[in-house]
């Protein structure tokens, strides 16, 4: 990884990994990065704490890491990860709002809320 730009942080686009909609946008240094791959869950270097900060920390809605990976100038990072609950802190699936929605992620929600009924097995769904 290049540390060398940005004053040692790299931003870290999070994206679904089943949908792929955008969740949000942080900055790791070295630090923030091995706790992510260390813990499975997504930790970011907040600039305004001036600390580590894992995603869900007070709210328990974690980012639940997939996959990791670096662009061609290994100077920003793409997460593939599991949303525990919503990902921005007004509440919405993404910081970006629905603008972050590919036009086909509605399959990979779909897919989420079968297998979802398909577990809990309510009373009058398809599923059961």
């Amino acid at each position: 990884m290049d540390w060398n730009k940005n004053d040692g942080l790299l931003p870290a686009v999070v994206q679904h990994a089943h949908d792929g909609r955008v969740l949000m946008l942080g900055y790791m240094n070295r630090a923030a990065l091995q706790v992510t791959l260390d813990s499975g869950k997504v930790t970011f270097y907040s600039r305004s704490k001036q600390r580590l900060w894992t995603k869900g920390e007070s709210s328990g809605h974690t980012l639940e890491l997939q996959s990791l990976h670096a662009d061609c100038d290994n100077d920003s990072l793409l997460a593939l990860a599991l949303p525990q609950g919503p990902t921005c802190h007004l509440g919405r699936d993404s910081c970006f709002g629905d603008a972050a929605t590919p036009a086909l992620a509605f399959v990979g929600q779909l897919d989420a809320l079968i297998a979802r009924r398909a577990r809990q097995r309510p009373e009058g769904s398809y599923t059961t």
